[in-house]
């Protein structure tokens, strides 16, 4: 399955171009490229088409009369087809070549859409002059001069081919009711009928879902086994952060602090996930495991996703470190070489060191000796492979990975196999929830009007564009043209410009001038999606809201209300797409927003790219196929202890081998 795709017949170097600009390289690839839908085809006499309007049909007759080509523009060729109830005109576009094929006498069978107009008609297509058409039609994802019907022919070429090797014993397929692999290609792209076809899809998931969780199993089964860093309790260390933060930890934090700190004290590495809403103090309850281990002597490192969260969670753990006899650095693509030198030379010197860092810190060059503890903070931004990669800089180091996107625990088990769970489930007490309105852009003045009232009570705020420039190509409102809606908008108020091309001194500024009260807001990209902690923020104002996933949205809209003062969030927005914001004017529970955002979405769009292994999956999606995943799931636990040990699971060995292999390097 290795060959290369211009190498199958009815290819050749021409389409195997085309075949590249849909990641197709491979006789692999190309079997692995499924039908994105399914398109169900009634095979119906001509004399019942009336009852098809607008439906995709096949009929099945005897060609009449010579074929009709009519050059305009573009090529129009009618074909007559009769059977016995009647007789129908079947039309192609720029298919004047059939004209010699289409003969008088033959017979035919046409599958296309059935349109009552001028007498009746069917735009053909797909047709066949040597027998009957399946009923049940694959819809490819396609490009530019590859058809639907020429990406069949060459995907049927290859599986008459290719023998494809079984993954699963014939014992396990049998227990969980999976096709073999050949049946189930077979099936998936040429289905005879909608049983055969459900039943394939069902182990194309299962299959998935298996191999992803499995090597997470696998994976944390090796990593257990070899020694980590016990820590010792540090008494009185929970008192010096309430005293430090300026707050005291309630029951959540606390419980969530105990867990982890039960697994630090053992030398198995911890693997936890640490899920909580925006708002809820996962990073103070990390503040405590980063602590802990730098006081134990070693290193801990903080990832975070951008650089100016990287920045303020520096500046926080800098004030409360100060007296504690270990120091805290900060690594980002713009940190000077100087600096990183410094850095550098007390990663691998001896004491307790606290990093915080962006990408940076994945850099060969950076070296950490005695790595204790990796934690992550919106761990979906980095995903498993960076993760994991991280972690193998160390010797085995606890793993703390934090997400602000909770999501239901059995959901969270098959996303994050390798990891234990604690949840924060509510948010500190005393805060207000957070009043969110869909706001049309027709009256976007009478909500400036309400802003200067927050303003005026010394309140400050964020303005949210997706744009910093304005563009030819996406049609929504930039940076530079909510300037001179705010000049008369908004005249008078000081407001700093905020996104991702400033440097971070620049960052560092605006965002000081705007905790000082020199500035009233913020006007910002997404930029400011997570980390960024304004106390007196209690507006935020989200333009063009109806572009956002509203896991995204909430996000954003945590940006506020993160003090005991009533705050609001104006969803800007026009079109049918606000019919989707509604959730968002009804709850403030993360939880909630998150499930109706993966169902809308779909986990691909949900989880985005980066956690890898997710956009692996062609047929699963760990939202929608929930009962799948947690049945393969079992499975995998059931076989864990054979896998490397029982040839007849080689195939399966090989695969979660070189799947963990790639999520190391």
């Amino acid at each position: 399955m290795s060959k290369a795709v211009q190498y199958v017949k009815g290819v050749g170097p021409v389409r195997a171009r085309l075949l590249a600009r849909l990641g197709i390289f491979t006789c692999q690839d190309l079997v692995q490229h499924y039908p994105r839908d399914y398109s169900r085809r009634q095979l119906v006499q001509i004399s019942q088409l009336p009852e098809f309007s607008g439906e995709t049909v096949i009929i099945s007759g005897k060609i009449v009369g010579m074929p009709r080509e009519i050059r305009r523009r573009v090529s129009i060729l009618n074909v007559t087809v009769a059977d016995s109830t009647g007789f129908i005109r079947c039309t192609w576009f720029n298919q004047g070549y059939l004209k010699d094929k289409l003969l008088p006498g033959k017979d035919i069978t046409v599958a296309g859409k059935y349109s009552p107009d001028y007498g009746g008609n069917i735009v053909a297509e797909e047709f066949s002059l040597q027998g009957t058409l399946a009923e049940i039609q694959p819809l490819y994802s396609l490009t530019e001069g590859i058809s639907n019907q020429v990406m069949a022919k060459i995907i049927g070429q290859v599986l008459a081919e290719h023998i494809e090797d079984e993954l699963f014993p014939e014992d396990f397929r049998k227990k969980y009711q999976l096709m073999s692999n050949r049946e189930t290609l077979q099936t998936l792209h040429f289905p005879g009928n909608r049983p055969d076809l459900d039943r394939a899809l069902y182990t194309g998931k299962f299959s998935e879902l298996f191999l992803y969780q499995l090597s997470f199993m696998y994976w944390r089964q090796a990593k257990m086994q070899r020694r980590g860093y016990a820590h010792k309790e540090i008494p009185g260390l929970l008192q010096a952060l309430e005293s430090g933060f300026g707050f005291k930890f309630y029951p959540d934090q606390l419980k969530a602090i105990a867990e982890i700190g039960q697994d630090m004290q053992r030398d198995v590495p911890m693997n936890r996930l640490l899920q909580g809403d925006v708002g809820s103090g996962k990073t103070a309850v990390a503040a405590h495991a980063l602590f802990t281990s730098a006081l134990n002597g070693y290193k801990a490192v903080l990832m975070v996703p951008t650089e100016i969260v990287a920045r303020q969670h520096y500046n926080s753990l800098m004030q409360v470190a100060e007296g504690f006899e270990f120091r805290v650095h900060l690594l980002t693509g713009s940190t000077k070489k100087v600096q990183r030198q410094i850095i550098q030379g007390d990663l691998v010197g001896p004491g307790g060191v606290i990093l915080v860092g962006t990408h940076a810190v994945f850099q060969a060059e950076v070296q950490i000796e005695e790595l204790a503890l990796v934690v992550t903070d919106e761990q979906h931004r980095f995903g498993v492979q960076q993760r994991m990669a991280l972690s193998e800089k160390g010797n085995n180091p606890h793993v703390l990975a934090m997400s602000a996107t909770p999501i239901p625990r059995t959901l969270a088990m098959t996303l994050y196999g390798d990891l234990d769970i604690s949840t924060i489930a509510h948010k500190p007490p005393g805060r207000k929830e957070i009043k969110t309105k869909i706001v049309n852009t027709s009256q976007r003045q009478r909500v400036f009007d309400f802003l200067r009232q927050e303003m005026a009570r010394g309140n400050s705020g964020y303005i949210i564009c997706p744009l910093i420039e304005e563009s030819e190509e996406i049609s929504a409102i930039s940076l530079q043209e909510y300037e001179d809606i705010l000049a008369t908008g908004l005249p008078g108020c000081k407001y700093g410009v905020l996104h991702g091309r400033l440097t971070g001194a620049e960052k560092d500024k605006i965002i000081a001038d705007l905790k000082r009260g020199s500035l009233h807001f913020l006007l910002a990209t997404t930029v400011v999606e997570v980390g960024v902690d304004i106390g007196n923020a209690t507006f935020i104002v989200i333009e063009n809201s109806e572009r956002y996933g509203l896991a995204q949205l909430h996000q954003l809209r945590g940006r506020v209300g993160r003090r005991d003062s009533q705050s609001y969030c104006f969803l800007m927005a026009e079109g049918r797409e606000t019919e989707r914001l509604k959730i968002l004017e009804q709850t403030t529970d993360g939880f909630a927003v998150a499930v109706a955002d993966m169902q809308i979405r779909g986990s691909g769009q949900f989880l985005g790219q980066r956690q890898h292994g997710i956009n692996e999956f062609r047929l699963a999606d760990v939202v929608r196929d929930g009962r799948i995943a947690q049945v393969s799931r079992m499975a995998a636990q059931e076989v864990l202890e054979q896998v490397d040990k029982d040839p007849a699971w080689k195939i399966v060995d090989n695969q979660i081998k070189e799947k963990i292999a790639n999520l190391k390097s």
